[in-house]
């Protein structure tokens, strides 16, 4: 299954999905990412804190890059 592409069920080509899935995926992530710094802050865990408010900074930059690709793509 892995060498055929399954766009016909979704109506998407694969690799569409993929960037589309990918996006979500990122723009979900730094969402937690919020509520994990937010619990570390407030059990006074500064260190914590810190490492999940950078995973978020990541998680939406990984966003904003799937965004760009998918706007580019997408208006072919």
């Amino acid at each position: 299954m892995a060498n055929s592409e399954t766009g016909e069920v979704t109506g998407t080509k694969d690799k569409h999905y993929n960037l589309i899935w990918f996006t979500e995926a990122c723009l979900s992530n730094a969402l937690r990412m919020e509520t994990y710094a937010k619990d570390a802050e407030r059990d006074g865990d500064e260190e914590l804190a810190d490492f999940f408010n950078r995973a978020q900074a990541e998680s939406r930059k990984g966003a904003e890059q799937g965004k760009r690709l998918l706007a580019n793509r997408l208006s072919r």
